[in-house]
C-alpha cells in the first residue's frame, strides 16, 4: 500500500452512535490546529478494517490514536 501522509491524530469510534460523544474531542483537536482522521471501526463488526488501520497508522503519519466505544473498550485494546 502506498504511503498516505495524513493527520498525526486519529479519532476512532466503535459506532457512529459514538460520534456525539466524541464531537467535543474532535472540536478541541481542531481548536489546537489539528484536523484529525475520524473513523468508525469496530473490533467486533469490522476487525479486519480495524487491524489494517492499526497496522498502517504509523506508516501513514499517525502518532496518536484516540479510540472510544460506548458499551465496551475492545476497540482501544485492538489498536
Amino acid at each position: 500500500m502506498a504511503k498516505q501522509v495524513q493527520s498525526p491524530v486519529a479519532v476512532l469510534m466503535g459506532s457512529d452512535s459514538d460520534l456525539p460523544t466524541m464531537e467535543s474531542c474532535i472540536k478541541q483537536l481542531q481548536a489546537f490546529g489539528i484536523d484529525p482522521i475520524v473513523r468508525v471501526l469496530s473490533a467486533h463488526r469490522t476487525p479486519a478494517a480495524a487491524c489494517e488501520f492499526a497496522a498502517n497508522a504509523a506508516d501513514n503519519g499517525v502518532k496518536v490514536i484516540i479510540a472510544a466505544a460506548g458499551m465496551a473498550a475492545h476497540l482501544a485494546g485492538a489498536m
